[in-house]
């Protein structure tokens, strides 16, 4: 990199990419901040929403900000692993085999309907997301740095769908629901699609840029002993309600998030500082992201489901039984 990056720096550089993002995208604030917080914290993240929520184009929108390149996939049930990392192929004119590689090999990934391919895709997509390499004809490959995984499901349409296990959903950093935009968001699409004009989108940051600042927010930004001890207060609760006074837990979690969830808490509050021009992690910064680290990693009791009592519901009880230390 040319020139070293400040705190400071990167705040204004997250404020450009939203607004260069929002030449395309009208609202959806969370997902584009969702999108950059797993980015920066080097996970992958898992979008819920039904179709025509603008989802394809903001990842493609947030990836040409950050000048890397993006690749859509559309999960189906004939799926193979192969047509997502790739395969070798016999070239008959030489008489030797060699490597095609598969969309999987790109910075930005959308996994469109990851539930709707079967289990030996989604495996072979998490696998790769875990280990960040291909193996093909035996031969390992690396994948491109920065790599994200932008999963998305409907909610609605279940039917000949292969839900995720709950050790697989575990490996996405954020789940965010992707929702519906607001009437003067709905006017304001409908105004600019009638126009026909998209604004031309800048470059923000590079490839080295965006390593530096993954780097930055390790290393620079601090966490208090008593931020741990809350994150740690917040998933034992999900995991032993009793013990810090949420009993009604007890009838509506069946199971609790693992050790993976306090990481992923510490991670992205730690961006959401940087993002807020701090290098300091807060409370706050902990509650503003916990729902999208936990949403994902909590069992709902049969109960729960019955009563239509929500995760987020749950979430949301559980912070109000926790004292901030």
């Amino acid at each position: 990199m040319s020139q070293k990056i400040s705190l400071e720096d990167i705040q204004t550089r997250v404020s450009a990419i939203y607004t260069e993002t929002q030449k395309r995208v009208i609202g959806q604030d969370i997902l584009i901040r969702n999108i950059l917080i797993a980015l920066f914290s080097g996970g992958h993240i898992l979008l819920e929403g039904v179709p025509g929520l603008a989802k394809t184009l903001t990842v493609e929108t947030i990836s040409q900000t950050l000048g890397l390149h993006s690749a859509r996939i559309q999960f189906t049930p004939d799926l193979l692993p192969g047509d997502l990392t790739g395969g070798q192929m016999y070239n008959q004119a030489e008489s030797k085999f060699y490597t095609n590689k598969g969309p999987i090999f790109t910075n930005f990934l959308l996994a469109d309907e990851i539930n709707r391919a079967p289990a030996k895709v989604q495996s072979a997509l998490l696998e790769a997301m875990q280990e960040r390499q291909v193996t093909i004809g035996g031969e390992t490959f690396t994948l491109p740095t920065p790599f994200i995984v932008l999963a998305t499901q409907n909610p609605i349409e279940q039917e000949g769908t292969y839900p995720l296990p709950e050790a697989q959903l575990d490996r996405f950093l954020l789940k965010t629901l992707v929702d519906y935009p607001t009437r003067t968001e709905e006017i304001e699409i409908m105004k600019r699609m009638n126009s026909g004009v998209l604004g031309e989108i800048h470059q923000i940051l590079s490839c080295e840029e965006i390593i530096s600042i993954q780097q930055i927010i390790t290393e620079q930004v601090h966490v208090d002993e008593k931020i741990y001890e809350y994150v740690a207060n917040i998933v034992l609760a999900t995991r032993n309600s009793r013990q810090f006074g949420y009993i009604k837990g007890e009838d509506y979690i069946d199971f609790g998030a693992s050790p993976r969830a306090s990481i992923a808490l510490i991670k992205t509050a730690k961006v959401l500082a940087v993002f807020d021009g701090r290098s300091y992690v807060t409370p706050e910064d902990i509650q503003s992201v916990v729902y999208d680290v936990l949403r994902h990693r909590i069992g709902r009791t049969f109960e729960a489901i019955g009563q239509d009592i929500g995760v987020d519901q749950i979430i949301r009880e559980i912070l109000e039984n926790i004292v901030v230390v």
